[in-house]
């Protein structure tokens, strides 16, 4: 059972703790029912072959064709509709697309669906490889929370995941794919211990590579792994000093959190440009753990924010997206596989299932830009 499910569990009862009793046993019944579906999802990735055993291989074959026409316009939709501010319906389209197959239990072990991906990550290396950046930023969208931003002077990338999450190694990022990404970053920050946020192996690479990494002290606690990673202190509005590719980072840490058990680092950097970029990983504030909101509804009294990336599925985005007041707002989360099939969060929302303002953020007057993995969008500050 994953810390990400562990939390997620969490998070439901602690929701349905006001309503029936009955509501929080037929909720534990589900969640049971779908670990012992879970369980039989990783016996199909050793056995090989079919990916849904419960299936015959004629469903299983239909459902790898599905997705092959759904996922081949998914690309022909994105190469003729990149990201844009004022999306393009076509775009909403490919999501909703991506949407239905990628909630299917198996998702992440149909060849279609790891061409896709793969596909996608590839493109996304030959863009860094061959982009320099002049002026404002540029960036891509990697996997789950993973972005990278490069201005002029420096690459920085977050949450840097491969995807192995999924439970499949075909599906996940390969050794040669991360090493080249790695090579075109100059440091990582990661904000929590969750594997779909950081990943050790990534880690280890910067590290090898000479490269900084930046992470809470509860991630790989008591590994050899952290006496090599840079654990900034986590205080409102104390700003600290880092050197990153010979350039100065001005870098505040916000002592964020995933609910009250998990540290989570809200990264606010200031680049040698002048352009102000936060991360907030799962920062999620939730019930009677409230503390948050202290520091988050004043960020933009300190400071002006340029790029925001927070996590589309945490409770009341747009008041935390109102606390930043950012020029742009890259949300992301959608389609994490390591979730279960209800809690991968849906590029159509869900926000009266998920009880989130994520419809009246997109609504609103702030620039909102929804990227897809290995997409890319360039910023520039006004």
């Amino acid at each position: 059972m994953t810390l990400d499910i562990l939390c997620v569990v969490h998070t439901r009862i602690i929701r349905m703790r006001k309503k029936r009793s009955c509501f929080v046993t037929i909720l534990l019944l589900f969640i049971c029912i779908n670990f012992n579906l879970s369980a039989q999802f990783h016996d199909s990735k050793k056995g090989g072959g079919v990916p849904d055993k419960q299936l015959s291989q004629k469903d299983n074959d239909y459902l790898d064709r599905q997705a092959k026409v759904f996922l081949d316009s998914v690309q022909s939709i994105l190469f003729k509709y990149p990201p844009t501010i004022n999306e393009h319906r076509e775009r909403d389209f490919a999501k909703l697309l991506m949407d239905a197959v990628f909630h299917e239990h198996y998702a992440a072990f149909r060849k279609p669906t790891q061409e896709f991906f793969q596909a996608r990550i590839d493109n996304l290396i030959k863009e860094l490889e061959n982009t320099e950046v002049k002026e404002g930023a540029r960036i891509w969208k990697l996997y789950n929370m993973g972005f990278i931003v490069r201005t002029e002077s420096v690459t920085l990338a977050f949450d840097f995941a491969s995807g192995i999450t999924s439970g499949s190694e075909d599906f996940a990022m390969g050794t040669e794919q991360i090493d080249r990404i790695v090579k075109q970053c100059d440091a990582l920050f990661i904000t929590h211990r969750h594997e779909d946020h950081g990943e050790k192996r990534i880690a280890e690479r910067f590290i090898e590579s000479g490269l900084p990494v930046f992470a809470p002290k509860q991630i790989w606690k008591n590994d050899e792994i952290q006496k090599n990673i840079i654990n900034p202190e986590r205080v409102i509005e104390k700003h600290q000093h880092f050197k990153v590719n010979g350039k100065n980072l001005d870098i505040i840490v916000y002592p964020g959190h995933q609910m009250e058990g998990i540290d989570c680092n809200v990264y606010l950097i200031k680049t040698p440009e002048g352009i102000t970029v936060s991360h907030l990983g799962d920062q999620i504030n939730e019930n009677g753990f409230m503390i948050d909101y202290e520091w988050i509804d004043k960020v933009k009294e300190n400071h002006q924010v340029d790029i925001m990336m927070p996590s589309g599925w945490t409770m009341d985005i747009f008041r935390i997206v109102k606390g930043f007041d950012p020029e742009l707002v890259l949300p992301s989360h959608e389609l994490e596989l390591g979730h279960t099939v209800w809690d991968r969060l849906p590029f159509w929302g869900d926000d009266a299932y998920l009880e989130l303002t994520y419809a009246d953020l997109k609504a609103s007057d702030y620039s909102v830009v929804v990227m897809l993995w290995g997409e890319s969008f360039h910023y520039s500050k006004k």
